[in-house]
């Protein structure tokens, strides 16, 4: 029997699941995935050795763990041995494959496809220009959070007006979109046309309803392909579309955060430690308790958010968490104003990471309420 081809159905069959095979075992290596170690079966995986070739930049990490130490005693005794540990490996080798020597024990990220493939993406400190009254301009309020019981209103029902007149408002932007992006980054600086110094918008709670990403719905509805989804899209696409247009968009986001005024200061992390871009990373303390240190293949981009086909060995610290970000994932801290944003908003690229331990080093843990950054 043939088909109308004229390929017997049999070995049309047969090609048919050789070509299926075949898709499912093409591995993307796009965005910087590599499979060169064996495939992995939990989050952490002891292994006994680092082999990795990639160029190594530390030049960063001593400043970030001096932080740690003069400011967190308490962070300092619980990672006391490895921090030291650390310290000298540094000073005297730096070499990936000598890290057992020092007494560093090693587990590597499985990565979520089980083949060490760690996803990389990036936050920032937003910097937003408001003012205090609001004008033609500057019409957009940030809220501080209202008194509420389980549930504050949805974020279409805080636009349509829900907390007028409750006194709340903290100041208005010229910016919709801005507003949005420093609740997914969780805090931000403001500048007052009216003062000089800038003032901080810590994280002041959420209105207790669901997280939706804007950003997958734009891919979902064909506005943004995936594969060029970054926090950049986003606000290029809002740059084109009228002012309704983009509140329905962002009403699809019921979630809605409030701000807590405070003098400018470091951005601080979970941890409470400030953090310095590049060196420190949000994870999920469930795996990576603050403080941890992990040495890490970071991928690089280039302006443009490609990936290009490089990758550097770093140390960074687990210093923040995010309410999206779990399990292999980490977010990368880039540091504060719009070109940080563009930075933090390309990266969505993979790296191999391994976390160092010492052995019987009892690690704590801060408790802090998480942010939605890296959600978008």
């Amino acid at each position: 029997m043939f088909d109308y081809s004229g390929i017997p159905v049999k070995r049309a069959l047969f090609v048919v699941g050789l070509s299926l095979l075949m898709t499912a075992c093409v591995r993307p290596t796009d965005r910087g995935q590599q499979y060169i170690d064996d495939s992995f079966d939990e989050v952490l995986n002891p292994v006994g050795l680092i082999a990795s070739e990639k160029p190594k930049d530390y030049s960063l990490f001593p400043a970030q763990l001096e932080k740690v130490e003069t400011l967190s005693p308490s962070l300092t005794a619980s990672h006391q041995s490895l921090y030291e540990g650390v310290k000298r490996w540094l000073s005297e080798s730096g070499e990936p494959t000598t890290l057992t020597d020092y007494g560093i024990q090693i587990e590597q990220m499985g990565g979520g496809d089980s083949y060490g493939n760690v996803l990389f993406t990036g936050y920032f400190s937003p910097v937003i220009e408001m003012r205090h009254v609001p004008d033609a301009q500057y019409r957009y309020p940030v809220y501080a959070k209202p008194k509420c019981d389980e549930k504050c209103p949805t974020r279409e029902e805080i636009y349509d007006g829900a907390l007028d007149g409750l006194g709340l408002e903290l100041g208005y932007s010229a910016s919709l979109i801005d507003n949005f992006i420093m609740e997914v980054q969780g805090s931000g600086f403001i500048h007052f046309g009216d003062s000089e110094p800038l003032e901080y918008f810590a994280y002041g709670g959420k209105n207790g309803h669901p997280y939706v990403s804007i950003g997958k719905v734009l891919i979902e509805r064909g506005e943004v392909p995936r594969e060029k989804m970054s926090l950049k899209a986003i606000k290029d696409w809002v740059a084109v579309h009228d002012e309704q247009t983009v509140i329905e968009l962002l009403n699809q986001n019921p979630s809605y955060v409030f701000f807590s005024p405070k003098s400018a200061h470091p951005v601080t992390g979970t941890a409470g430690i400030p953090l310095l871009a590049g060196a420190s990373v949000a994870a999920d303390r469930d795996y990576l308790p603050m403080g941890s240190v992990l040495l890490a293949e970071v991928p690089q981009l280039d302006a443009e958010g490609n990936w290009n086909g490089q990758h550097v060995l770093k140390l960074l610290m687990a210093l923040d968490t995010g309410g999206a970000v779990k399990k292999n994932h980490l977010d990368l801290y880039h540091g504060m104003g719009e070109e940080a944003g563009i930075q933090a908003g390309h990266h969505k690229h993979f790296g191999r990471v391994w976390k160092l331990n010492k052995p019987n080093t009892v690690e704590e843990v801060k408790e802090q309420p998480e942010t939605e950054q890296a959600s978008e």
